[in-house]
């Protein structure tokens, strides 16, 4: 019986991450052709291709931040700081942190360098930025559909999700980056397939 709920609970699992309702793409299947290609740069200046060296074949962690930012974005990082710690090694290994700014014409490799010194992050955490039209390409691709903070008149619409996913596999899915590190921990397993269970303790 424990095993048939316990094989429950892993079924209703991985349901959740593949529901549309929570924040997967069935429409598309988001590998290379609908993953733009686009240049981007890191905060160490290094020039990479987004679909090629950043997200192909890799279970990737992204979020929209902008190093401006009064609130939500700082809280988001830090949670998501909290989140590395707890999926130690994993980080830069199996799983890569990807942060895009929204506000690229300001947040050049420089800045971008000085905000992720501010949280100690470590090897396995790119910040990017880009042109602008190409970051709101990617913002948009990506399923970042609220308005963009930087526009909007009083930026109460960025909302700090957090997209993570499994290129290879193709599972994907979206998480308040707002909610425990434990919780997001989760749900990032939920596509580290069949490995699954790394950040549920």
């Amino acid at each position: 019986m424990q095993r048939i709920l316990s094989a429950t609970i892993a079924a209703l699992a991985a349901a959740a991450v593949l529901a549309p309702n929570a924040g997967v793409a069935q429409s598309h299947r988001w590998g290379q052709g609908y993953i733009p290609n686009l240049p981007v740069i890191t905060q160490d200046g290094k020039k990479l291709r987004f679909y090629d060296d950043v997200i192909k074949g890799k279970i990737v962690v992204l979020n929209f931040i902008y190093t401006d930012c009064p609130d939500i974005c700082g809280l988001t990082t830090a949670r998501m700081s909290q989140v590395e710690d707890k999926l130690g090694e994993a980080v830069g290994r199996d799983i890569f942190f990807v942060s895009l700014t929204v506000d690229p014409e300001h947040d050049t490799p420089a800045k971008l360098k000085e905000y992720a010194n501010a949280f100690h992050i470590g090897p396995g955490w790119l910040f990017l930025t880009g042109a602008p039209d190409d970051i709101e390409l990617l913002r948009q691709k990506l399923g970042f559909t609220d308005p963009d903070p930087v526009v909007d008149a009083d930026r109460s619409n960025h909302i700090g999700n957090v997209r993570y996913g499994n290129e290879a596999l193709q599972l994907w899915g979206a998480c308040p980056g707002l909610a425990t590190a434990r919780s997001i921990a989760t749900s990032i397993s939920w596509v580290d397939w069949p490995k699954g269970e790394r950040g549920g303790g």
